[in-house]
């Protein structure tokens, strides 16, 4: 069967069909994520520039983007309240567009409910497109709260996580970290969750030797609150910044440039000539880290475990000084930025290495997870095994040695 791409199909899908071309887009996307493991922020954009959508089409799409999946923890329970039998993943990714737009959007529910039974018939056909209706219109019976004292496990000592996971669509494992980080104030563990589901601005990083704040600032945008290298933009699209498309800024919420600041600031003991970044798809962090060891004569070497991350990698990479590689465990070799050959064996198994950042990609995708935890001065020995990721087991799988008085920082997600 020939696979056509999401442009084709969604021309051939809505063609004479009245499907909105905002969340046809917005289904896109949950579907490349489902499919294919995609990253929102680097998906999204791409599609909304193919299909030009622009203006409040493009608003609305990444809202109803973002927002369903950072809040599908809090609408599946109620979805799956209203479901006699499991579906099919695309419908249930149907499912969760309507109840974002009903339950978190300004969407009249007629439209919120019709607009995504077309989606449904354009999209998967027609078997499901009664289910489709009948659920979501007892979806917008009820507004959000009533459905969380409804769904959501009590609000008592003895099921407050689960409570909180429910409520504000975090994984348990990250309340329970949370908790234990706040040394269990309840209230302050609420007041992050709350605030890690509000929408983000757009935030750029300014690559070190490639580009600067201040550059930033002229073209319009405005300081970081917390990163030496943020500038907040408002600009509408970032990249239509010449500076973004050549590479020298990039789009980088302050939290993961927060993560790359902590590294050099930690003391080593011996050479400081070999930096590690080992969790570094898609490549921003990674970018940031090599404009930092590029300043000190240091060199870094990506870790990425999947070739195609590893290219997206190796492509944040062109351009900048302090790289290394990136090693691709699965290829078993190291990849130059910008090298198409997937396993190019080098001097990346040369050395231990003094310095190495540590931050696994969360399930969640977009700007869930972006109150990072940075802790600077965490030996390899030191690292937890905790729920959500084995951090020993990371280290020891891409084949390097932290050297024994070599710092990191990691984040927690």
């Amino acid at each position: 069967m020939t696979r056509t791409s999401p442009r084709s199909a969604t021309q051939a899908a809505t063609r004479g069909s009245g499907v909105d071309v905002s969340r046809q887009v917005a289904y896109d996307v949950l579907r490349a994520v489902a499919e294919r493991d995609a990253y929102v922020n680097l998906t999204l954009p791409v599609l909304l520039r193919e299909r030009h959508i622009y203006g409040r089409d493009a608003a609305f799409a990444t809202e109803l983007t973002h927002g369903t999946i950072r809040r599908q923890g809090t609408y599946d329970p109620v979805v799956d309240s209203l479901l006699r039998t499991p579906v099919e993943p695309p419908v249930r990714d149907l499912l969760r567009l309507g109840t974002h737009q009903l339950l978190s959007m300004r969407v009249p529910a007629h439209a919120a409910v019709a607009t995504t039974v077309e989606l449904t018939r354009a999209n998967v056909g027609e078997r499901p497109v009664r289910l489709v209706n009948a659920v979501l219109r007892r979806v917008g019976r009820m507004r959000l709260s009533s459905w969380m004292d409804k769904v959501a496990p009590p609000r008592t000592e003895a099921t407050m996580t689960e409570h909180l996971s429910t409520v504000h669509s975090h994984p348990v494992w990250m309340v329970e970290a949370l908790t234990q980080a706040l040394h269990g104030d309840l209230e302050e563990v609420e007041a992050m969750l709350r605030a890690d589901n509000e929408p983000p601005g757009v935030t750029l990083v300014a690559r070190p030797g490639r580009a600067t704040p201040a550059e930033l600032v002229e073209a319009g945008a405005e300081p970081g609150r917390w990163s030496p290298y943020a500038a907040r933009w408002h600009g509408g699209d970032p990249g239509a910044l010449a500076a973004v498309r050549e590479g020298r800024v990039g789009v980088q919420d302050e939290g993961s440039q927060l993560v790359a600041h902590a590294l050099p600031r930690a003391p080593v003991q011996g050479a400081d000539t070999s930096w590690l970044d080992l969790c570094a798809g898609p490549g921003g962090k990674s970018a940031l880290l090599a404009g930092l060891a590029g300043e000190r004569g240091a060199a870094l070497l990506a870790n990425e475990r999947l070739p195609h991350r590893a290219r997206l990698v190796g492509q944040a990479l062109r351009g900048s000084d302090g790289v290394r590689g990136v090693l691709c465990a699965v290829a078993g070799g190291v990849v130059r930025p910008g090298h198409r050959r997937r396993a190019v064996h080098g001097d990346g198994r040369a050395a231990p290495t003094a310095r190495g950042a540590l931050a696994p990609q969360p399930r969640r995708r977009g700007p869930a997870g972006r109150a990072a935890a940075v802790a600077a001065g965490v030996g390899a020995g030191q690292l937890p095994r905790r729920r959500g990721g084995r951090l020993r087991d990371l280290l020891a799988a891409s084949g390097r040695d932290h050297r024994c008085g070599g710092h990191g920082a990691r984040r927690a997600r």
